[in-house]
């Protein structure tokens, strides 16, 4: 089961910008290449994308992570105006954190981790530079609760959002993440 929820319709770019390179972010215990986003790296791929995973699992903290997103994002050959971030859960969580300050085509978000302990996630404020969000959430989830997907679409408007019937994981929406994360690439392209 599929629930989906749009609580506005997106905005359209005035002058749109082509996607050129995705940037993947996984969780805080799985690591750059995951069957999830590996999968979606093929769908990237097949669009003719430049694609980069970044390897976290050296960073002790959150803010460790946010800083080497933006490290990577700043080697770049493209602007970061050219590329989609794609994260999950703690990943869903340092993308968010650092489309705050850095203007991106679009975020893709899977159970990201947002309004978790603030020790561990210091951001509570989310407010992305695009116009562009998508977010799959399990409602099965019981590390992040979907809620909080809920609460940012409600907050932010223009964000759509997908409720699976899955959990954290989720590992069982492979295909249907693959088929919207195509989808998404195809309407911000």
């Amino acid at each position: 089961m599929e629930q989906k929820l749009n609580l506005a319709p997106q905005a359209q770019s005035q002058a749109a910008v082509p996607i050129s390179h995705v940037v993947f972010s996984h969780g805080k215990e799985s690591g750059p290449f995951g069957r999830k986003i590996q999968r979606l790296i093929d769908v990237a791929a097949a669009m003719g994308l430049g694609t980069t995973s970044v390897d976290y699992r050296q960073c002790a903290t959150a803010d460790d992570r946010v800083a080497l997103l933006k490290a990577t994002l700043g080697r770049l050959p493209v602007p970061t105006s050219q590329v989609v971030l794609v994260g999950s859960s703690m990943g869903g969580y340092v993308s968010t954190v650092t489309a705050n300050e850095v203007p991106v085509a679009g975020l893709f978000l899977m159970a990201p981790a947002l309004w978790l302990s603030p020790d561990e996630y210091p951001v509570q404020v989310y407010n992305p530079l695009t116009e562009h969000i998508e977010i799959t959430h399990g409602m099965n989830d019981d590390i992040v609760p979907y809620e909080n997907s809920i609460s940012l679409a409600k907050k932010l408007h223009g964000i759509t959002l997908h409720l699976v019937d899955d959990d954290h994981r989720l590992s069982g929406s492979h295909d249907f993440l693959a088929t919207h994360f195509a989808l998404f690439l195809e309407h911000i392209k």
